[in-house]
């Protein structure tokens, strides 16, 4: 019989993937008797003692003597990003929101999209309902393609 094929009775753990449980509260000798690593008085040291993840006893945890940093605009999700280039993408003559989406370049959740000059165009496209830079705007009408509101 071949020795490649897997068997079920066989199957164990990566070595390394599993650690061995430290029995604690088993005397000196053991490594981890009297407290068993639990440090000395305090709630961690009790049975049930509860805290909240982050909690210092009181002093001021460190993700809140931290500075805030950036922002996370919530507009962010409803708006998109097209490169001039990304419209050959689309098939359709008449480009729209539901067109972009449809042709995988915009996500589904974007309730508005942006045509911006990255790239060119070498067909005519009409534009509807779908803003565009300056740039783009002149690109579009150079290829032939016309912008409508």
């Amino acid at each position: 019989m071949p020795s490649d094929i897997m068997r079920l009775n066989t199957l164990k753990p990566a070595p390394g993937s599993r650690k061995v449980h430290r029995r604690v509260g088993r005397g000196a000798s053991a490594g981890q008797g009297k407290t068993c690593g639990r440090g000395v008085k305090g709630q961690r040291a009790r049975k049930g003692g509860y805290h909240k993840v982050g909690f210092e006893g009181g002093q001021m945890p460190l993700q809140r003597r931290m500075p805030k940093v950036g922002f996370r605009s919530a507009l962010k999700a409803s708006r998109a990003e097209v490169r001039l280039s990304e419209l050959a993408k689309v098939e359709a003559a008449l480009i729209d929101l539901a067109a972009l989406k449809a042709a995988g370049v915009v996500p589904v959740l974007p309730e508005r999209a942006k045509v911006v000059l990255s790239g060119s165009i070498d067909r005519a496209v009409t534009l509807k309902g779908v803003f565009a830079t300056k740039g783009a705007q002149a690109a579009i009408l150079a290829a032939g393609g016309k912008l409508e509101a």
